[in-house]
C-alpha cells in the first residue's frame, strides 16, 4: 500500500487581491455611521497569515495601488509573518476598497474592485521566481471573477497537467456572486476546481452553484481528479475525500461574532495538517480550530489558540472532540 498523497514540505504562495475594508463603528448601518473602521481584507491574504500563525512559510503574492491604503494593507499582511517581498507596487491604479453594511438580517458588502491594482494581475505573474519555488500555490475562486486577465492567470495556472507541475495547487472556490456576470461563474468554477489537486467549497455554494439536490459526496463525484476535496457544512461538519476514501469530522460548537473569514481560516487549518503529514481526521481538526479562531472576532483574521490547547483538542478521542465546545473565552473546554 503506497503513503497518502500530500504536498511536498516547503513554503505556500497565496495569489489573490487584498482590499482596504471599512465598516461601520459601532456595527450598524452604513448609511447612519459617524466613524468607520478600517481594516485589511482578502481571502488570499488570511489563507497565508493563518498558515503562517501555524509556522508555515508562506508568501502573499499580489499587486496594491500606491495609496496610503496600499500600504496599509502591506503592513498588516506583513505583520502576521507572511512574506510580502514580492507584491507589487502599481503607480497607475488603486487598492481594491470594501465596505461593510452590517443590518439585522446581515452584512452586505459593497466592492470597489474594478480597475484596481490586482484586477490587472495576469498569467505572467506565474514567471515569477517564487512561484517557482514554491512546494503550494493556493488560489481561490474570486481572482478569475475580477478580470479577464486575472481568469487568465488562475486558468494557465490550472492547465498545466497535475503531474507536470513544479508545485501543488490548492483552490478554494468560494464563490461571489456579486463579481460574476449572470450565469457565468457555475461553468468556470467547476472547470477550474476540477483541475486542482485540492479543493475546498462550501456545500452550499456548491448547492447554488451545481444543482440544490447536491450532497457532499455527490460534490466529490462532480470534481474527481481532484486529488482531495473538503466539503464544508457550515457549523455542521466537514468531509475530507482522499483516494483513500472520506472522512467527516463535526464542527465544535462555536459563538460567532462574525462569520467572514472563517472558510479561509479552515483553509489554512486544513492545508496546515496536510502539510505537516497529518491524516485527515486531524487535518480536519485543525481547519475547525483554526476557523473557531476568525468566527469570534468581526475582522477576517483572529488569533490562534495557544500550541499547546491546539495540541490537546487534536489527541482528543473522537467521543471527546464531539462534546468540545468551540474555540471562544474557553476554548478547548471538553464536557463531562
Amino acid at each position: 500500500m503506497t503513503d497518502a498523497w500530500r504536498p511536498p514540505c516547503g513554503r505556500v504562495v497565496c495569489v489573490g487581491e487584498t482590499m482596504a475594508a471599512l465598516a461601520p463603528a459601532p456595527s450598524g448601518p452604513l448609511a447612519d455611521a459617524e466613524h468607520l473602521s478600517l481594516s485589511v481584507a482578502g481571502a488570499e491574504s488570511n489563507v497565508a497569515m493563518y498558515l503562517a500563525a501555524h509556522g508555515i512559510p508562506s508568501t502573499w503574492l499580489s499587486a496594491l495601488g500606491d495609496d496610503p491604503l496600499g500600504a496599509r494593507v502591506r503592513a498588516v499582511v506583513a505583520a502576521a509573518g507572511v512574506d510580502v517581498a514580492h507584491v507589487s507596487t502599481d503607480p497607475d491604479r488603486p487598492t481594491g476598497l470594501m465596505l461593510k453594511n452590517p443590518s439585522p438580517t446581515g452584512t452586505r458588502v459593497h466592492y470597489y474592485r474594478k480597475g484596481s491594482a490586482a484586477s490587472a494581475l495576469g498569467p505572467d505573474l506565474l514567471d515569477h521566481e517564487t512561484l517557482r519555488t514554491a512546494a503550494l500555490v493556493h488560489f481561490t475562486g474570486i481572482t478569475p471573477a475580477l478580470s479577464a486577465s486575472c481568469r487568465d492567470l488562475v486558468t494557465h495556472a490550472l492547465a498545466v497537467p497535475a503531474a507536470e507541475r513544479p508545485h501543488a495547487i490548492s483552490f478554494d472556490v468560494n464563490h461571489r456572486a456579486p463579481l460574476w456576470p449572470e450565469t457565468t461563474a457555475p461553468q468556470v468554477l467547476l472547470d477550474l476546481a476540477g483541475r486542482a489537486d485540492i479543493v475546498f467549497v462550501g456545500l452550499d455554494e456548491a448547492q447554488d452553484l451545481w444543482g440544490t439536490h447536491l450532497t457532499a459526496t455527490a460534490v466529490r463525484e462532480l470534481l474527481p481528479a481532484p486529488r482531495i476535496v473538503v466539503v464544508k457544512d457550515g457549523p455542521r461538519e466537514a468531509t475530507a475525500f482522499t483516494p483513500e476514501g472520506s472522512t467527516t469530522i463535526p464542527a465544535p460548537p462555536t459563538p460567532v461574532t462574525e462569520p467572514v473569514g472563517a472558510g479561509d481560516a479552515f483553509a489554512a487549518g486544513f492545508l496546515t495538517g496536510l502539510l505537516r503529514g497529518e491524516p485527515p481526521s486531524r487535518s480536519l481538526r485543525l481547519g475547525h480550530i483554526t476557523a473557531a479562531s476568525a468566527l469570534s472576532v468581526t475582522g477576517d483574521h483572529g488569533p490562534l489558540p495557544p500550541r499547546s490547547t491546539i495540541d490537546r483538542l487534536l489527541d482528543l478521542t473522537d467521543e471527546q472532540w464531539k462534546n468540545a465546545r468551540g474555540p471562544g473565552d474557553d476554548i478547548g473546554h471538553v464536557d463531562k
